[in-house]
């Protein structure tokens, strides 16, 4: 099978061969500065070119890295969409905002749209299209930036969170605008090619919202976002990636409408399927022990994984920029190893 087939059988539940094994990007992001000064690559440039972009997201799929591309390898493009100040790194640091735009709850009544036509976002469209163009087998993802994650970088969290419970109307109409916007890009990724749209929501996590703020601000918006996505384009790959402990809220998480879900390594597989029998769940290899462990060691996380029954094999989290790129490939090469010859669930 080709990986577009077998992340396409892992969905659908139909025989494939082997547990297929991606990062997506994003969030996720699976660019080190091994892999940079390897290729040659300039990290910004990667950031804002489409071409530089497309060329390193295939690059590390070449250099054995993971069985998808990807793009964007951070989280703050659609978030320059939106007004806010970015710092883009370098081949050591990933984009971080480094201004929020409110400083009140109060003020996010008028949020920036995105215009897809141009910057950033308009960079990683055409990067998806020369992706798919390039490699028409290979799961090609588009990533997006959760609802409560882009709130919360567009203001403090601590006010957000506070809000979420003081002034719910108010989030609610803040998030509802956030959301469309999201939607708009995902769609527009789509149309440009993406096989798998990855939405990683890392500050939605249960840890800090509990059960009830977590369904009626993450899970709501979260299902929004998919089903808007969806809506015109049936056949697109929804995942949702949140971060932190979200044992206290698996039955709530069940509710997300996604194709699959990701966790955190802090979350097992025994406890999640308590709650989510039917899901698909990737991961969950823990990314401390790729940056710092051995070769050996990761190869036996990711066994691991595959013993317990994970559908899709992949990183916990983001990389460490400063992880082994022989660590890196050692999730694949661990998964082709152990994998076995059939998944039929």
């Amino acid at each position: 099978m080709n990986s577009l087939e077998r992340i396409r059988a892992t969905i659908k539940k139909e025989e494939h061969d082997r547990p297929i094994c991606i990062c997506p990007g994003g969030m996720m992001n699976y660019i080190t500065t091994e892999l940079l000064e390897k290729g040659g690559f300039n990290f910004r440039d990667a950031h804002v070119d489409a071409k530089t972009m497309a060329d390193l997201s295939e690059y590390a799929w070449k250099e054995g890295c993971f069985e998808n591309m990807g793009v964007p390898f951070c989280m703050t493009v659609e978030l320059e969409g939106m007004g806010s100040k970015i710092d883009l790194g370098d081949n050591k640091r990933e984009p971080r905002v480094v201004e929020y735009i409110y400083k009140k709850i109060e003020e996010t009544t008028d949020v920036k749209r995105i215009d897809l036509s141009e910057g950033r976002v308009f960079a990683v469209l055409k990067a998806i299209s020369i992706l798919k163009e390039r490699h028409s087998d290979v799961p090609v993802v588009g990533n997006l930036t959760g609802p409560v994650s882009i709130a919360t970088s567009l203001i403090d969290s601590t006010p957000f969170y506070v809000a979420l419970r003081k002034k719910g109307d108010i989030c609610h109409e803040f998030l509802r605008k956030i959301t469309d916007e999201l939607i708009k890009f995902g769609s527009a990724m789509a149309d440009s090619g993406a096989d798998v749209i990855m939405i990683a929501d890392p500050s939605a996590t249960g840890e800090i919202l509990g059960p009830k703020y977590f369904k009626e601000f993450a899970v709501k918006y979260l299902n929004d976002l998919v089903e808007g996505i969806k809506k015109n384009h049936p056949d697109v790959i929804v995942i949702v990636h949140i971060c932190g402990q979200m044992t206290p809220v698996l039955a709530e998480a069940n509710e997300i409408n996604s194709d699959a879900f990701s966790f955190d390594a802090i979350v097992g597989l025994k406890d999640i399927r308590k709650n989510m029998q039917d899901k698909i769940i990737m991961g969950n290899v823990s990314t401390y022990a790729i940056e710092g462990q051995d070769e050996e060691k990761v190869k036996q996380m990711t066994k691991l994984c595959i013993t317990q029954g994970m559908d899709i094999i992949s990183p916990a989290c983001g990389l460490g920029m400063g992880s082994p790129l022989k660590n890196v490939q050692a999730v694949l090469t661990g998964t082709k190893e152990y994998g076995g010859e059939s998944c039929l669930k």
